[in-house]
């Protein structure tokens, strides 16, 4: 829309975002996938968030400083796109430096934008550089299934861990630990005929999928107490982890210091030393049959792989 408030220009938008956080991890490897890394830029807060909220710690390693206003706490930028803000100070935080407020802060949101707003930003680095990526995640003809799964997957399994996790009865807790392996059993049988979630092609459902599972065996089956089953034991999710994994530009997107500092020190509830579990190494580099199946990912990231 020409008369939009927010229009798709390059060098005009930035992300904040933590490691740590699996929502502000789909716009990461969206980011990444599209090619959108010269287009958006990043600022990374620091994995523990105490008291104060999210801060931006940029002697840590992994962190940022505030690369727009160098403030010291992402609350002071939801105060100043909103002076009378009472909501909750979360990642990601899509930015406006033009207008220099909020876009968005829902991760789901986010990542559509990202995945279709800026094709025509890259259409405009191409012709100067040669460079654009042709990565299309919410592809004509999969789109609502592609909202059916992300929906479905949603309560189950992304939000299913959190439920799990923070349950304070036992009733509760064996109610989120059903539907989050019921879930994962079904999504496992799905996965042993089709490559990806929605079929042939790799989309915003897989990010979303990835996120929550990269996260399983070395946080959630332990701190959350999702300890039913890991997923490296899972005949088809496992490989199909490991198969997204290694899509070239996702690997850089994880980082699995800030994956576990975040959890096992920022909920005291849960953890009250806060001791850091150690494990597990995760194979995530070995060879999958993933390729077996019909599709794969877009040939532009295909064409990285061989390089």
């Amino acid at each position: 829309d020409p008369d939009a408030r927010f229009q798709p220009e390059a060098g005009r938008y930035h992300l904040y975002v933590s490691y740590a956080c699996p929502w502000a991890h789909r716009t990461l490897v969206t980011r990444a996938l599209k090619g959108l890394e010269d287009v958006i830029s990043v600022s990374v807060v620091d994995p523990y968030r105490g008291e104060d909220g999210w801060q931006f710690t940029p002697e840590k390693e992994g962190c940022t400083p505030d690369h727009v206003h160098g403030v010291d706490y992402l609350r002071e930028l939801y105060v100043k796109a909103d002076p009378d803000a009472t909501c909750r100070v979360t990642v990601p935080v899509l930015w406006d430096t033009k207008e220099d407020t909020i876009v968005n802060n829902e991760s789901k949101e986010i990542m559509r934008i990202l995945d279709t707003e800026f094709d025509s930003s890259l259409e405009e680095r191409e012709s100067d550089d040669g460079t654009a990526r042709d990565v299309d995640l919410y592809p004509e003809g999969y789109r609502s299934e592609v909202d059916r799964i992300i929906d479905e997957i949603y309560e189950p399994i992304n939000n299913g861990v959190y439920r799990a996790g923070f349950a304070t009865d036992q009733g509760p807790y064996d109610d989120a630990v059903d539907d989050l392996f019921s879930a994962l059993d079904h999504w496992d049988d799905v996965l042993a005929d089709q490559r990806y979630l929605a079929g042939d092609r790799l989309t915003e459902a897989d990010i979303a999928m990835f996120t929550t599972l990269i996260r399983f065996d070395p946080v959630y089956h332990t701190h959350f107490m999702c300890n039913v089953q890991y997923v490296r034991e899972y005949d088809t999710l496992w490989p199909y982890l490991r198969d997204l994994y290694q899509t070239p530009g996702v690997a850089k997107t994880v980082d699995m210091d800030h994956i576990k500092e975040h959890y096992y020190r920022t909920h005291p509830d849960v953890n009250p030393h806060r001791i850091v579990a150690r494990g597990p190494e995760l194979a995530l580099e070995a060879s999958h049959d993933r390729d077996d199946l019909p599709g794969g990912p877009p040939a532009d990231l295909a064409a990285l792989a061989d390089d």
